[in-house]
């Protein structure tokens, strides 16, 4: 399992920024990992009324750059000589997102954050994702990502 510690070296976001604790368990298409900083007084996307639902955006697209990371790196280790490092992404879109509620630093429980990658081709990827905390469905939807540097 991957932790806090391990985690940054696979995105761009340090310290406070790096919003996941572990990644749970990972394969070709598909990661889950686990976050508690929600309840951070002095989270670094709380506002005056709190953390809002639509910040899980933000923590989907974390577990979407670590599972990208870690491909790569899974790629780079079996020696594949074509292959460099991992691209910069961009979240270029959010579609048929919904939540359940309307704050997140409320929640008790740790958030759960489960993104699989509905279709991959060209530098670009789709990925389904989903909230959870303590059994409970939070947030669902769809992201588009764009690898910089990546063309058609």
């Amino acid at each position: 399992m991957l932790t806090q510690i391990d985690i940054p070296s696979l995105i761009p976001h340090q310290r406070g920024m790096c919003l996941l604790d572990a990644v749970v368990s990972w394969d070709d298409t598909r990661i889950r990992c686990r976050a508690s900083g929600h309840r951070n007084p002095l989270h670094p996307l709380r506002g005056e009324f709190g953390l809002p639902a639509v910040c899980g955006i933000e923590y989907a697209a974390q577990a979407i750059a670590v599972h990208g990371g870690l491909m790569a790196a899974d790629k780079m280790s079996a020696d594949n000589p074509a292959f460099g490092a991992p691209a910069v992404g961009y979240l270029a879109n959010a579609k048929d997102v919904t939540w359940t509620v309307d704050r997140l630093d409320d929640l008790e429980a740790d958030l759960l954050i489960d993104a699989e990658q509905l279709i991959s081709e060209s530098g670009r990827s789709i990925y389904a994702f989903s909230l959870s905390a303590g059994g409970r469905a939070l947030m669902q939807g769809r992201v588009a990502v764009v690898l910089e540097g990546m063309s058609a």
